[in-house]
């Protein structure tokens, strides 16, 4: 993960655009049905740039709290209006009108995640194929007659091409049903289908990863021990180490795989060990003491080197999703879609207390997330845009007034009353949606600090 700074540089930059888009609908909407606006803000507080536009001379504003933004427009309810400009007001317009500019925000959102995915899908998207690499004995897979070798090829009606994909489509399932098939390919090239027991799998328990419920462990392939690269002043390369240096033993235990010399370093911080190594066809001998370090809650040793990855290693267990456009989009509405679904799913589960809170996500949390995915690479990055886009989509189409969903739900009330509704009426809801936000935005604060610091 990247540093502080680059944390937050990553959350901002998140947000800066994701706000941008979801306020641009409302007010392209808006511009487009004949209102007049008044402000376009970036963010709360203190304006920290501000511009007056051509049109309209509205205010162009990126203000000092990048927590949301707003769209300002011409309203009776906020301040009188000029007789010749009653008709550009919001108050003024039809519910069909006024509902559209509400929805715009939230549909944009929608919009720029099928993009987003439309984009990722043309350009090509690799990650390692869904191989069993060991089953956990009397676990769901182990039932189901999943073996190690098996590639999954499908969960219920989800193609799974990598374990990206596998993932979410279990966790879907698992969501939505006690019970799934699924297809799998075996060392041989035969093709079969299983059905897997996922009633046993709590999705409120976030601190036990999804395949290990499943007793699915992933197929790792087996690197050599060679060092690829030695970073300068750690203690790889103060015990003499050089790129293309084998290891061959340590702590009097022979080393078959990097994984295996990572293990020896990770349990061994501080302590003195015994090393030979091959380099140009000679054995030598060397000290390596790891330094320690902090992961979590655990201290574990570290030397400063990486692995030798010989060209070409990880392409037999990689696969490359990549379709023409019109495909593409066909996918990235079916995705944007189904993750839609997915999160009103879990936020229905948590209100009725059948899924933990522990699955929310605040300011902490999405922070991280964005500073992670953008140090990995942009294809991650944008990966996380498309998730927060749609996730914000959703949230705003709550019920909840003082959300897009709340003005959807008094214009629904408008509707079937068949004229306004009293102000004291939307004030008094308004009070009870600000409310109910602040108390899911403390709950979301909370499970972050406590999952920071767990």
């Amino acid at each position: 993960m990247g540093s502080l700074p680059f944390t937050l540089l990553a959350f901002i930059a998140a947000l800066a655009i994701l706000i941008s888009i979801h306020e641009f609908g409302h007010f392209w909407v808006a511009r487009k049905l004949g209102v007049k606006v008044l402000r376009f803000s970036i963010g709360f507080g203190k304006p920290l740039w501000s511009r007056k536009g051509k049109v309209d001379d509205t205010e162009y504003v990126v203000a000092a709290i990048p927590l949301g933004g707003y769209v300002k427009m011409l309203d009776e309810r906020e301040e009188p209006v000029a007789e010749e400009e009653l008709h550009r007001a919001f108050n003024r317009q039809s519910l069909k009108v006024r509902s559209a500019i509400v929805v715009a925000g939230p549909l944009f959102n929608f919009i720029f995640a099928i993009l987003t995915y439309w984009l990722i899908f043309v350009i090509g998207d690799t990650g390692l194929k869904p191989i069993v690499g060991e089953i956990i004995p009397d676990s769901p897979a182990a039932e189901a007659g999943l073996m190690p070798g098996d590639q999954i090829a499908e969960v219920g009606t989800r193609k799974t091409a990598t374990w990206e994909n596998t993932v979410y489509a279990f966790l879907a399932g698992a969501i939505e049903t006690d019970s799934i098939k699924i297809a799998v390919r075996d060392q041989e090239g035969f093709n079969r289908n299983a059905q897997l027991n996922l009633s046993t799998v709590d999705t409120e328990n976030t601190k036990i990863k999804l395949l290990d419920q499943l007793g699915i462990k992933p197929f790792s392939p087996v690197l050599p021990a060679v060092i690829g690269q030695v970073l300068a002043g750690e203690p790889a390369a103060q015990a003499g180490f050089e790129a293309g240096d084998r290891i061959l033993q340590a702590k009097q235990q022979a080393i078959s795989s990097w994984s295996d010399w990572v293990d020896i370093i990770r349990d061994n911080p501080e302590r003195s060990l015994a090393v030979d190594y091959e380099r140009n066809g000679q054995v030598f001998s060397t000290t390596l003491i790891p330094a320690m370090v902090e992961s979590g809650d655990k201290k574990i040793g570290r030397i400063g080197a990486a692995a030798e990855i010989p060209e070409g290693f990880l392409d037999q267990y990689q696969a490359r999703e990549r379709y023409g456009p019109l495909d593409a989009l066909k996918l990235s509405v079916e995705k944007t879609w189904d993750f839609s679904v997915l999160t009103l799913k879990v936020l229905g589960k948590i209100l009725i207390g059948e899924a933990s809170v522990n699955n929310l996500s605040g300011p902490i949390t999405i922070a991280q997330t964005a500073g992670k995915s953008a140090s990995i690479g942009y294809m991650y990055f944008l990966k996380f845009l498309a998730i927060v886009s749609i996730s914000l989509g959703v949230l705003n189409l709550l019920p909840i007034p003082v959300l897009d969903g709340g003005h959807l739900f008094f214009f629904l009330l408008e509707a079937i009353k068949g004229s306004a509704l009293s102000e004291s009426f939307i004030e008094q809801g308004q009070r009870i949606g600000f409310a109910l936000l602040i108390a899911l935005m403390g709950v979301a604060f909370y499970v972050d600090l406590n999952r920071f610091f767990n």
